[in-house]
């Protein structure tokens, strides 16, 4: 490839035209591989999570059986419902809170690589150099 400061203005000028939307074109397509991987693997964790969180739904009914079963020993069985009902909605509420301020902290996933490349590209546009 010739030197830049041997190719006339307008040679590179025609040569940078040619280039630039086949450049934009690959960014995207890296944008969107990146995109389409990030939520493939988003895909698969929410699944395992789910199966997971059924799991313990199950494992904590059958415990919160056992407790209400255990307070009926000592209180009438409306008593003991109603104690553990109490907790488990005291609990609920505050899972609920600390879970919308995690939400409202989260960032939108994007696509790192892409953007990385972008700004090298036009920071080699605006050097002047040729990569």
């Amino acid at each position: 490839m010739t030197d830049l400061k041997d190719e006339p203005l307008g040679a590179v000028v025609h040569r940078l035209s040619e280039q630039i939307p086949e450049l934009v074109r690959s960014e995207i397509r890296l944008a969107q591989a990146e995109i389409t991987e990030k939520g493939k693997r988003a895909g698969i964790g929410v699944g395992l999570f789910s199966t997971a969180g059924l799991f313990a739904l199950y494992g904590l009914a059958f415990l919160l059986f056992t407790v209400v079963v255990l307070i009926d020993l000592a209180l009438p069985l409306w008593a003991a419902g109603l104690i553990v009902t109490v907790v488990l909605l005291a609990l609920a509420g505050v899972a609920a809170l600390i879970g919308k301020r995690q939400v409202s902290q989260a960032t939108p996933p994007a696509p790192e690589k892409a953007i990385a490349g972008v700004k090298q590209d036009v920071a080699t546009i605006k050097g002047g150099t040729s990569a």
